[in-house]
C-alpha cells in the first residue's frame, strides 16, 4: 500500500468528485483514477460506487477513509518532528562527567547550549571516570568527560578539554606545607586520601607511587573531592588533587605543593563513540565545546 495512493483517495472522499480532486491535487483525472484503482486492487475492495452521477463511498471506503486520515496525519505529525530535530530544536544529549569537573568550564557551555537550544534536553550523570567509558561503549551515554588514558582509545573521538597537574594538597601544619614542591618518593609514609577505585585518578596516583618505589597506604577513599579536602583539613591524611580544584581551595586551610620528578600529568577529555551516529544536536554540542575551549585558551 503506497501513502500517495491513500492520499489520492481522501482527496477523492472529501471532494466527492474525481475532477475537484485532480484539480487540488494537480493531477489528470485518468492519473487520479488509476491511483484510486490500484489501492482498491492492493485491498482486494471496491472503496468508491462510481455509479451515481456523484461518488459515493462503499462501507469499506468509509472505513478506508477513517483510517487513511489517522495514517496520513500520523506521517506528518512524524515529519514535522523529524524537521525539528533536524534543526536542532529537539533532542536529548547524555553527558557523563567526573565529580571534580563540574566546577570548569562546562558550565557555562552547557548554560550557553541551553539557551541556544531549550527544546534539547541535556541529561548529565556524575560518576567514577572508568563507569563512565564502559558506558560509553555500552551505548548508555552520548559524551564522557574522562581523565586519559582511557582504554580502547582507537574507539573513540577524542577532544582534549584541559592539561594540568595533580597538586599535593596538606594540611597547613603538615610537615611538607612549607615546600614549594615534592617528589612523590617524599610521600611514601604518608596516609593518602583518594578517590575510589572507579576513579582513573586512584589508579593514576597509584602507579606514580609504584613508579616511585612504594605502595600507598590509603585510609579513605570517596567519590567526591570537597568530602576528601575536608578530611585532610581533619588532618586524617594527604591528597594530590588537579591544580584546578587546588586553587579553589581556602589558603588558610589547605596548602597545596606542586608535585615533580615526575609530575602527574592530569589531561581531562571529552570522548564519543567513532562508530555511532551523531545526531544534529550531538554535532552542535560538540561545537559549542569546541568553541568554548578556543575562547578560553
Amino acid at each position: 500500500m503506497d501513502l500517495k495512493h491513500l492520499t489520492y483517495f481522501v482527496a477523492v472522499a472529501e471532494a466527492g468528485s474525481f475532477t475537484q480532486a485532480a484539480r487540488k491535487l494537480h493531477v489528470t483525472q485518468p492519473s487520479l483514477s488509476k491511483m484510486v484503482r490500484l489501492l482498491e486492487e492492493d485491498l482486494g475492495v471496491q472503496l468508491i460506487d462510481r455509479s451515481a452521477k456523484q461518488i459515493e463511498l462503499t462501507d469499506a471506503g468509509l472505513s478506508i477513509l477513517r483510517s487513511a486520515k489517522h495514517i496520513i496525519q500520523s506521517f506528518e505529525d512524524m515529519s514535522s518532528e523529524l524537521e525539528e530535530v533536524v534543526k536542532l530544536k529537539k533532542g536529548t544529549l547524555r553527558l557523563g562527567i567526573p565529580p571534580m569537573v563540574g566546577g570548569y568550564f562546562l558550565p557555562s557551555v552547557i548554560e550557553k547550549f541551553s539557551t541556544h537550544y531549550p527544546q534539547i534536553k541535556l541529561q548529565v550523570i556524575e560518576q567514577g571516570g572508568q563507569s563512565l567509558e564502559q558506558d560509553i561503549l555500552q551505548g548508555d551515554l552520548d559524551f564522557s568527560m574522562v581523565i586519559l588514558p582511557v582504554k580502547n582509545e582507537e574507539r573513540y573521538h577524542v577532544l582534549p578539554c584541559i592539561n594540568e597537574n595533580l597538586k599535593l594538597v596538606v594540611h597547613p601544619e603538615h610537615e611538607l606545607a612549607e615546600q614549594t614542591r615534592i617528589q612523590m618518593n617524599q610521600l611514601e609514609d604518608e596516609s593518602f586520601i583518594l578517590f575510589r577505585k572507579d576513579f582513573t585518578i586512584h589508579h593514576l596516583i597509584k602507579e606514580n607511587c609504584a613508579a616511585a618505589g612504594f605502595e600507598p597506604k590509603i585510609v579513605f577513599e570517596s567519590s567526591q573531592w570537597d568530602f576528601m579536602t575536608e578530611m585532610v583539613a581533619a588532618k586524617y591524611g594527604i591528597t594530590l588533587l588537579p591544580e584546578g580544584i587546588c586553587s579553589q581551595l581556602d589558603a588558610k586551610r589547605f596548602s597545596s605543593v606542586a608535585v615533580v620528578k615526575p609530575a602527574i600529568p592530569w589531561q581531562l577529555s571529552m570522548i564519543w563513540r567513532k562508530d555511532k551516529y551523531l545526531s544534529f544536536a550531538s554535532r552542535e554540542w560538540i561545537r559549542f565545546v569546541e568553541t568554548e575551549l578556543s575562547e578560553n585558551k
